[in-house]
């Protein structure tokens, strides 16, 4: 008979590859609108499971924009190991706006587009730059890489940012420094 803590144990090691993240794919999931046919701006959250067996519970999201007539989007996230290499955590760069998270596929969390979108978008960016935990990461309680898309929701409300209960770090945000 399988004790019950080793079958839970087994679960969640199955959810880990034996590639390694180094090999899951980062491709486009093709769910992003192509900046070459769409001239309107476009805000999309992103969610994805986290790597490995923290996906049984957790996600990692990120923000992608394309202000109007834009050619490439700008992906807003934090990145925990960036920290460990030196760098800040806050990684705000050109990028596919739907790639895969180490292997897993992303979910739309928020699509805002049109009218008025271009101005969130600058809210966003400057938003963004006053990220009071740029160069922290933590895993748990955070600050992580939901903690960032919360910041953002709390300094841009009339976003409409709602994310779900997995995205553990997000609760981070409520603790504003002074």
């Amino acid at each position: 008979m399988i004790r019950p803590g080793l079958f839970v144990l087994s679960l969640l090691l199955s959810g880990c590859s034996s590639d390694g993240w180094q090999s899951a794919s980062r491709a486009p999931a093709g769910i992003a609108p192509d900046p070459a046919s769409t001239p309107e701006a476009v805000i999309q959250v992103y969610g994805a499971d986290a790597w490995g067996w923290r996906g049984w519970f957790a996600v990692h999201t990120w923000i992608a924009v394309k202000p109007s007539r834009a050619e490439q989007y700008t992906v807003y996230e934090v990145i925990g190991w960036r920290v460990r290499r030196g760098l800040p955590a806050l990684r705000v760069a050109r990028d596919h706006p739907d790639r895969h998270w180490f292997g897993a596929e992303p979910t739309i969390l928020l699509d805002r587009r049109g009218p008025g979108v271009d101005e969130l978008i600058a809210r966003i960016d400057r938003a963004a730059q006053a990220y009071p935990w740029k160069d922290q990461y933590r895993l748990f309680p955070g600050p992580n890489s939901n903690t960032f898309p919360a910041w953002i929701a709390r300094q841009v409300p009339e976003l409409g940012l709602k994310l779900p209960l997995r995205a553990i770090g997000s609760g981070w945000a409520r603790w504003t420094p002074d």
